[in-house]
This record gives C-alpha cells, sequence and structure tokens, in this order.
C-alpha cells in the first residue's frame, strides 16, 4: 500500500499539483463559440499540457477523455458533437493524404453570414500530431465535420514542447485564433494569451539550469 505521507497534494480546481496549481493564470473569457475539447488522456495529466488552462478560463467549454486507439461509439460521439442543436466545426489542418487513407471528405464550412456564432461549437482535438490523426482515423463522424483552418496565425509562444511540425501551436493558441476567427474578433483572448506566456515561463523555470561549457 502506497504511503499517503509521500503523495504529492493535488489542487481541487486544476487537479494539477499544488507546486504546479494553474488557478492563478486562470483567466475567465466568455467565449461566443462553445468549445468541445476531445482529450487524449495521457495530455490530462502531462505538465506541459496547455488544455487544461484553456478549459478552465473558457466559460463555455467541455472536455470529452478520448482513447485515440479505440473509435468512439457513435452515439456518443453524435451526441457531443451535436448537443443543443449547435453546428459543430473541427479544427484541423488539411489532410492532403485524406483520400490514401480512405478518409471522409468534410462537409463544407458554412458561409460566414449564415454563421450565427452562439449555435457553433468548436471541436478540438488535444492530443498529439500522431495520435490526433488517429483520433481523425478512427471516427468518420469527425472526418465528415466542416473545418476551420488557421489564417495566418502568429509565431507559437510555446516554446517547452518539441512540435511535431513546422509552425505547430499550442492547442490553447490554436483554439484562440480559431474563435477569434469565427467570432470575429468580438471577444478578446488577449488576457488568456498573456497567461499561457506566463504558463511558459513557470514550466521553463522548472528546467534544470543548463551548466556551463566547459574550458579548455
Amino acid at each position: 500500500m502506497q504511503n499517503n505521507l509521500h503523495k504529492r497534494p493535488i489542487c481541487d480546481c486544476c487537479q494539477r499539483p499544488v507546486r504546479t496549481c494553474l488557478c492563478s493564470l486562470i483567466r475567465r473569457v466568455a467565449n461566443q463559440v462553445n468549445v468541445l475539447i476531445l482529450q487524449d488522456p495521457q495530455e490530462a495529466t502531462h505538465a506541459k499540457n496547455t488544455a487544461g488552462l484553456l478549459h478552465l478560463s473558457l466559460m463555455n467549454s467541455q472536455v470529452l477523455s478520448c482513447d485515440p486507439d479505440v473509435a468512439l461509439a457513435p452515439e456518443l460521439l453524435a451526441e457531443a458533437l451535436n448537443r443543443a442543436g449547435k453546428q459543430p466545426i473541427l479544427l484541423y489542418p488539411p489532410t492532403p493524404e485524406a483520400k490514401s487513407l480512405g478518409l471522409l471528405e468534410p462537409a463544407p464550412l458554412p458561409a460566414p453570414e449564415l454563421m450565427q456564432t452562439e449555435q457553433l461549437r468548436l471541436i478540438v482535438l488535444d492530443a498529439t500530431w500522431r495520435k490526433s490523426r488517429k483520433l481523425l482515423y478512427l471516427n468518420p463522424l469527425l472526418q465528415r465535420l466542416p473545418r476551420v483552418t488557421l489564417e495566418n496565425p502568429p509565431e507559437s509562444l510555446y516554446l517547452i514542447r518539441k512540435a511535431d511540425s513546422e509552425n505547430q501551436l499550442s492547442t490553447l493558441e490554436a483554439s484562440c485564433y480559431a474563435l477569434r476567427q469565427l467570432e470575429q474578433d468580438r471577444v478578446d483572448y488577449s488576457p488568456l494569451l498573456d497567461a499561457m506566456c506566463e504558463f511558459v515561463a513557470r514550466q521553463t523555470a522548472f528546467r534544470p539550469a543548463t551548466p556551463p561549457l566547459c574550458k579548455k
């Protein structure tokens, strides 16, 4: 039996170890577009994961745990995607290899003038690039969703985790930029992006100091 005295105390709110608690970084934002985060369970406990801060800050968001190696029950996924009659839109880049992989074609994105932001749900895949592709591959309902891709996003602030591809953004950054596009800049996400900068600074502080170069 594990001795409870050796367990790290956990914050009741953010579920992080108290030493790395996120609560002081939470910036409550009244997002108009609902956000559903489909999260690899391994990401939920990763110290450098940003989806937790995103979810705690967005007043209109949910998280659904999704094992990338197992297809979700179609009825469960359909209920989560379409709850309250909202139009789900997937945040995901184009997939040139879609046909060779046998993926379904995404439905067209509704015209901006026909989209009422309060009726939209942004679907975000919180996983490594490889696992997000597997999640997409195993769930045809996700393949058919209309997609939003980011238009000229700024350089990533996320310098603490190795990127799987060039110009890759964290879940928090990509979601904020996608929400800005869909909501046409009616909501200010800069406080949350500033909080992420502080999050990155804290994580960097936990790194061991770089040893000095040896002198010959």
